[in-house]
This record gives structure tokens, C-alpha cells and sequence, in this order.
């Protein structure tokens, strides 16, 4: 792993395309991932970005920015007004391209960092998106971020597994992601669960019953819809779909789910978003 610092100029970025339909703005604390090579990086959306990699193969590189919240502020106001202006909301995606909770972030506390700035120039709502159960580190910056904005963290807990045949395991354990949404719970921390993309689930009775009980709502979405390419495309021409198929066929059609949905429904009632409109809080 290459793990490098960086200044930026820009730490907002205008949303088009995917998430243009939840928020006005991006933010990225770091470029690359060191999730990369673990479960979650094999599809990962953002390993066919030319911008984001810049040719280094996914899961080799990290790059701290490190005066991301210095730019944050100056940045603020111009983009805060433009985001009501055309957006009716100024609200932030932290993040779409990159782990926020990494371990990097135990020595730059880049996303620390940024979510305090946050607390003094509060944007309408943001979404902290994870995959990791360092989420849950830090409790004590939540309560204060909650007086100032809308929070609402989607934390991704894609199966019950921690692993598919021939890939690698997950990065942070399945047990150890549900236990920090119970934790950010109990602290009155908004949680989503994000089933996305969504993979073969071994008892779905008992995975979405558990996820219930940490979770204020969930999330489903699968990669033919969901990763931003024509039919999965790009998730295609991954290992992902043949390791899919090996444990379940069906789980790499798009009916898989609306099976998954339907057994969701039953533990979250009235709590349930599919693809865009679930990242957006839009649930049924």
C-alpha cells in the first residue's frame, strides 16, 4: 500500500449522474482505498474511474488529503449558496469514492477533521457512508454534528457473509458492523443499513430481523441497477457475479432483489428504499 498526503484546492465537488438525485455535493477524504483488495473492492464502482486512479491499480494507493476541512470552510459559502440556489439543499455525501474510516484515517483524522469543521459551517444534511465499523469511533463529535445538520449514516452491510468462494474476506467483519449500528443507535445516531450491492444472503429471515433491531431503515440494491453501467456492465467484468452465482444463481438477477425486498418489508415496514431512491431516504 502507497499511502501519501496530499493539498487539494477543492474538496466540494458538484454531484451529477448517480448521486445527483440525493445531494448537491460530494466530498472525498481521501483518494483510494485501502478496502480495495478486500470483499468490497472487487466491485467496487470506483476501480474503473481513470480520474480516481490515474492508472494505479485499485487498492494500491491512499492519499490523505490532508487540508481537506481548511478548504471545507473556504469553500462553504460560495457552494452553499449555489446548492440552495439550484439544488433547494446544500447537502454533502461523505463519501461516494473512498472509505472515510480507513486506516489512515487513525493517523490523518482527515474525516475527523472535516466533520468538525461541519459542525461550525453546518450544510443541510449529510450522509456519512461507510463500510466500516470505526464508524462508531467517534461518538463523542455525533451528538454535536446532530445539533448543527441532518446526519444520517448508511452504513453498507451487504450479506450475512464475510466472504464469497476465491475472493477475498471482507475488510470489517459482518458482527462487528451490526454491533457499531447498534451502537450509533443507542447514541441516537440516524443508521441505514445499505444491502448494496447486494449479495447471496444465507437466511435472510434472520439477517434482516438483526439489522432491525440496530437500524432505523435499510436500503436494497443490486449491481445490474445499481453500479452505474448499462445492465452491470462494469461489475461484469469483475470476479464478483461468477462467485455470486457459485453460492446462489439466483442471486445475480435482478429478481433476486425484489425477493430480498419483500423479506425486508416484513422487518421494516414503511422503511425499505430500492436503488436511488433509497440512497436519497426515499422508503416504502
Amino acid at each position: 500500500m502507497n499511502l501519501t498526503v496530499a493539498n487539494v484546492s477543492q474538496i466540494l465537488t458538484r454531484t451529477s449522474g448517480f448521486l445527483h438525485e440525493v445531494c448537491s455535493h460530494s466530498l472525498q477524504p481521501y483518494r483510494g482505498c485501502a478496502f480495495g483488495n478486500s470483499l468490497c473492492g472487487v466491485g467496487c464502482y470506483v476501480r474503473h474511474n481513470i480520474y480516481v486512479t490515474r492508472g494505479e491499480p485499485w487498492g494500491t494507493f491512499v492519499e490523505a488529503r490532508t487540508n481537506a476541512a481548511e478548504i471545507y470552510r473556504n469553500q462553504y459559502e460560495r457552494e452553499r449558496n449555489w446548492a440552495r440556489a439550484r439544488r433547494g439543499q446544500f447537502g454533502i455525501f461523505l463519501s461516494s469514492s473512498t472509505e472515510p474510516f480507513q486506516p489512515a484515517e487513525m493517523k490523518h483524522r482527515v474525516t475527523r477533521n472535516v466533520l468538525e469543521a461541519m459542525v461550525d459551517c453546518p450544510p443541510d444534511f449529510v450522509i456519512l457512508q461507510t463500510h466500516s465499523h470505526h464508524v462508531s469511533d467517534y461518538l463523542d463529535l455525533y451528538p454535536r454534528l446532530i445539533r448543527a445538520t441532518k446526519l444520517r449514516v448508511h452504513l453498507s452491510i451487504e450479506s450475512d457473509r464475510d466472504d464469497l468462494p476465491g475472493l477475498p474476506r471482507s475488510a470489517s467483519p459482518v458482527s462487528k458492523r451490526i454491533e457499531a449500528a447498534g451502537t450509533l443507535k443507542q447514541a441516537g445516531v440516524p443508521v441505514v443499513i445499505m444491502v448494496a450491492p447486494l449479495l447471496p444472503i444465507d437466511r435472510p429471515e434472520e439477517f434482516f430481523r438483526r439489522l432491525a433491531e440496530v437500524a432505523d431503515a435499510v436500503v436494497i440494491d443490486h449491481f445490474i441497477a445499481g453500479d452505474g453501467s448499462q445492465n452491470g456492465a462494469r461489475t461484469l467484468r469483475t470476479d464478483l457475479p461468477e462467485a455470486m452465482e457459485a453460492i446462489d444463481p439466483e442471486s445475480v438477477k435482478l429478481a433476486y432483489r425484489e425477493q430480498m425486498v419483500k423479506v425486508a418489508r416484513s422487518y421494516f415496514p414503511g422503511k425499505v428504499g430500492v436503488n436511488i431512491a433509497g440512497f436519497a431516504g426515499k422508503y416504502e
